[in-house]
C-alpha cells in the first residue's frame, strides 16, 4: 500500500510529521485532497484548517494562516508562518 510522507513545518518548529494516508489542505482555490499517487502540485495556501489522516494513530488537526504546499513523489510538505494545533500531538 503506498503511504504519503507528510511533513508540516511553520516558520519557528516542525509541527508534525511522518507517513499518511491522505491530507487536506486549504489552498487559495478551494479544499484540496491529496492522496498517494497524486500528481506533482505546487499550491497557495489560505487562513484555514489542515487535516491529515495518518497511517497509524490519532487523526491530526491545525490550523495554518496561508503558506504554501507542494507534492511530488508522494511527499507532501506544507510550510506555514504560523500552525495552530487543534487536536492530537505537536510532534510526531
Amino acid at each position: 500500500m503506498a503511504v504519503l510522507n507528510v511533513e508540516l513545518v511553520a516558520a519557528d518548529r516542525k509541527v508534525w510529521s511522518g507517513e499518511a494516508s491522505s491530507v487536506i489542505a486549504p489552498s487559495t482555490e478551494g479544499e484540496i485532497g491529496i492522496l498517494p499517487g497524486h500528481e506533482p502540485l505546487l499550491a497557495v495556501l489560505r487562513e484555514g484548517q489542515v487535516r491529515v489522516t495518518p497511517v497509524t494513530g490519532e487523526k491530526f488537526e491545525g490550523t495554518v494562516d496561508g503558506g504554501f504546499l507542494s507534492v511530488d513523489s508522494n511527499r507532501v510538505t506544507i510550510v506555514a508562518d504560523s500552525v495552530t494545533v487543534a487536536t492530537g500531538d505537536s510532534t510526531s
